[in-house]
């Protein structure tokens, strides 16, 4: 039998009154970020479980998938732990074309320069202290470090759109992936690894076929420079 369609949310958290974790003094650290691996696929899967599906009935990805992409691409997760416990994190994967499609839920590409932002998530004791804002702007700075990464993409619910444009991100407009009745906009940021690698051309050689050529009605050049926006918001918290 086949698995459900993943739906691709990326939605804010509901809010709920914060709530001190068992303090676990000199044992763990205080607070660390760094990448998942399939160990931790429990725990993101039950911070989902409970941020998602009382909302909306699905996951953005199932138990599966996220060990399918914690798997084949560890390194483009971010966990961030406070004493040793996941408090947020993000996933994504490579995607190799312009646009997002069906196939992009579930493949990740090793050729491609996009990284498709699948989820972003925080733990309900942990909400509204800015975390997501936070984090996503850690990742964003940790793609720049990736030279084989040139943009990053997802899909959110229209009324997210001036939750992402605060972290920079720029609408590509609607989505071509529907799940249900539900509709998404795409959203898209340019990552600077590609400076990274004209700097270094002799030394780093991109694959065949890789050169991003925006269409005239997509986003601007890669080389534009992004608007300053603030680094993190406690105002919304995702």
């Amino acid at each position: 039998s086949m698995a459900p369609t993943p739906a691709p949310f990326v939605k804010p958290m509901q809010s709920s009154p914060s709530v001190s974790p068992i303090q676990r003094r000199h044992t763990l650290p205080a607070s660390e970020v760094r990448p998942l691996n399939t160990q931790d696929a429990i725990s993101v899967f039950e911070i989902e479980r409970e941020a998602f599906i009382s909302v909306s009935g699905e996951c953005p990805l199932h138990l599966d998938e996220v060990r399918h992409f914690l798997t084949l691409c560890p390194e483009l997760s971010m966990g961030w732990f406070e004493e040793g416990r996941l408090v947020a994190f993000i996933i994504g994967s490579l995607w190799d074309q312009e646009r997002l499609e069906m196939d992009a839920l579930t493949l990740h590409k090793p050729r491609g320069s996009t990284v498709h932002i699948h989820v972003l998530a925080v733990h309900r004791t942990f909400r509204q202290q800015g975390k997501g804002p936070i984090l996503m702007w850690r990742y964003l700075q940790y793609l720049r470090c990736l030279p084989y990464v040139r943009r990053a993409v997802l899909m959110c619910e229209d009324f997210l759109v001036p939750f992402y444009r605060k972290s920079g991100f720029r609408s590509l407009g609607r989505c071509a992936i529907t799940v249900a009745n539900l509709t998404f906009t795409e959203m898209w940021y340019p990552i600077s690894g590609h400076a990274y690698m004209r700097r270094n051309s002799e030394a780093i050689r991109f694959p065949q076929g890789l050169t991003v050529h925006p269409p005239l009605s997509g986003p601007p050049t890669l080389s534009q420079p992004l608007p300053q926006t603030e680094e993190s918001s406690e105002g919304s918290d995702v």
